[in-house]
């Protein structure tokens, strides 16, 4: 499957944001300020997942109706990705 360029960039701010928490470990910033932005690389990455399971499924979807197959499995191996991703 081709991934968007949209999912790249989120993935390129995402490794911006590591390289920032690392310049701030050099700098010997507060752990709060890191903690607080390594929070945020998370929550990006959780996006991350979400963006590129759901695009996925749903491009399988199509391909599944179109073959005029079932799709219930689909939407339940999405899910279960979704969970061994938290």
């Amino acid at each position: 499957m081709e991934y968007e360029k949209s999912i790249k960039n989120r993935l390129k701010r995402i490794e911006g944001q590591i390289k920032g928490v690392l310049s701030m470990m050099e700098q010997r910033k507060d752990c709060r300020d890191i903690v607080i932005q390594l929070s945020a690389a998370r929550n990006a990455i959780d996006r991350t997942i979400g963006v590129i399971v759901s695009t996925n499924l749903e491009h399988c979807v199509r391909e599944s109706i179109e073959k005029g197959e079932g799709t219930e499995h689909l939407v339940k191996e999405a899910v279960e990705l979704l969970i061994k991703s938290r």
